[in-house]
C-alpha cells in the first residue's frame, strides 16, 4: 500500500505560479512511477505529467509542456509539480497517483491516488 497526500493548491492570478507537493508513505516509494492528473470542473480527469523510477524518465502531457516541471525528492518521499505561467484553464482538482510499472498516461493504470488539491486560476 502507498498513501499519497497532495498539498499546495490555492487561488492564484493568471500568470502566477504554484508548487504542488505529493507526499507518500507506505511501501517503498522510490520504486513507483508517480503521475499528476487534473480534473477541471465538469470534465474528465486528464493526464498532466509523470516520472518513473529508477530511470527518472519524465513524460509531459500537452497541457504541461513548457510550463510545468515535475521533480522528486526520494529522501523526503515527495514529488513536486512546479506550475508556472498559470492560465484560467488550468483550474482543476490536481491529483497525484502511483503505479508500480512504467510511465503511462491512462488514469486507470494507476493503483494509488491522493485526495486531490484544488487549484483555481483567476483571470
Amino acid at each position: 500500500q502507498v498513501q499519497l497526500v497532495e498539498s499546495g493548491g490555492g487561488l492564484v492570478q493568471a500568470g502566477g505560479s504554484l508548487r504542488l507537493s505529493c507526499a507518500a508513505s507506505g511501501r517503498t516509494f522510490t520504486t513507483y512511477t508517480i503521475g499528476w492528473f487534473r480534473q477541471p470542473p465538469g470534465k474528465e480527469r486528464e493526464f498532466v505529467v509523470a516520472v518513473s523510477r529508477p530511470s527518472n524518465f519524465v513524460y509531459y502531457g500537452d497541457s504541461a509542456k513548457g510550463r510545468f516541471t515535475i521533480s522528486r525528492d526520494n529522501a523526503k518521499n515527495t514529488v513536486y509539480l512546479q506550475m508556472n505561467s498559470l492560465k484560467p484553464e488550468d483550474t482543476a482538482v490536481y491529483y497525484c497517483a502511483a503505479r508500480g510499472g512504467s510511465v503511462v498516461r491512462e488514469a486507470d493504470q494507476y493503483d494509488y491516488w491522493g485526495q486531490g488539491t484544488q487549484v483555481t486560476v483567476s483571470s
